[in-house]
């Protein structure tokens, strides 16, 4: 018998021993690396491990759980790395908010100068290391993101007046009140049901996102408003990280580094997204630029809802 004890406390002990040398990333989109920034990120992530010593593996999305169970147990150390909503660690700490910004960054490039030359990713994680997580990366998920709808062309702001549209959170329902409509929170598990039935008109996000997710179905209309650069983000356990060997620690930021360098060039070949929203039945309306203009004058009022002075005066002068 006690030899028997002994023997299933060492198998216990290499069994958690292998899970532990598994690196569990938890992804939030389709497998579609076409398609999807943040699967681009993550697969060329775990590839990388994979490619170093470092066994990791690819969970679908919701495998692991939604979004803010997959955060929970990241924060715990049970999964190492996952793709999560931008602002998912604002709970935290709000500082990740200003990428949130509308109108405020004139792309990817100025972000990463912002995050990278001008330390902002660092300044983003020093407050959330005791809480058991860190950003590894900050990830584009296509072109800057528009205005979809299932009812008519936008061409000004005073279109938007009989739409309501689907919000991320309450900040976002505060920009559609000041662009002149409304807004009502639905979780995106929800969105095509929501679109369907009249819940919602309409949602922000990069012309990629209904051809990957399927709503072509019933979003007719698409005006590239150039609103906001796309991100989500890439967070890691930081008791599983700062518990690695030096040598393990190194593979893992040259890993982060592959992955981001695969995200960008994969933005790259989005251009051709508006020319598929077409073939799906989708009707693309520009805006003139004083169209624009008014939706980013109208904008700047919601700044002071997603970040406080402080943290928009640090962001401001990151990327000057």
């Amino acid at each position: 018998m006690k030899k028997l004890l002994i023997t299933a406390s060492i198998l216990a002990a290499l069994a958690a021993g292998g899970a532990q040398a598994q690196v569990k990333v938890s992804l939030d989109s389709p497998a579609d690396l076409d398609g999807s920034g943040t699967y681009v990120w993550a697969h060329a992530f775990s590839t990388y491990l994979n490619e170093h010593g470092i066994e990791a593996e690819e969970y679908q999305r919701g495998a692991l759980g939604g979004d803010d169970e997959v955060f929970d147990q990241v924060t715990q150390g049970l999964v190492e790395v996952a793709m999560a909503p931008l602002g998912i660690t604002s709970s935290l700490d709000t500082l990740i908010n200003g990428l949130r910004l509308p109108y405020f960054f004139s792309g990817m490039e100025q972000i990463d100068h912002a995050l990278y030359e001008n330390g902002m990713l660092a300044q983003i994680n020093e407050p959330l290391l005791s809480h058991g997580v860190r950003v590894a990366g900050v990830v584009t998920v296509g072109p800057a993101a528009g205005i979809f709808n299932t009812r008519h062309p936008i061409a000004s702001m005073e279109d938007m007046s009989d739409l309501r549209m689907r919000a991320l959170d309450e900040a976002q329902i505060e920009l559609f009140q000041a662009w002149g409509t409304t807004g009502t929170i639905v979780s995106w598990a929800e969105v095509p049901n929501a679109l369907q039935t009249g819940v919602a008109d309409g949602y922000l996000n990069p012309a990629f996102v209904p051809l990957l997710f399927g709503h072509t179905e019933f979003l007719r209309h698409f005006t590239p408003a150039d609103i906001l650069v796309s991100l989500r983000g890439a967070i890691m356990s930081e008791d599983w990280y700062s518990g690695l060997s030096d040598e393990d620690r190194a593979t893992v930021d040259a890993a982060i580094e592959a992955a981001n360098a695969a995200n960008r060039e994969w933005l790259g070949t989005q251009g051709g997204v508006l020319d598929q929203l077409r073939e799906a039945g989708v009707e693309i309306t520009e805006l003139t630029p004083e169209a624009r203009a008014e939706f980013q004058e109208a904008s700047a009022v919601t700044y002071g809802r997603i970040v406080n002075d402080e943290e928009l005066a640090t962001w401001q002068a990151a990327i000057e």
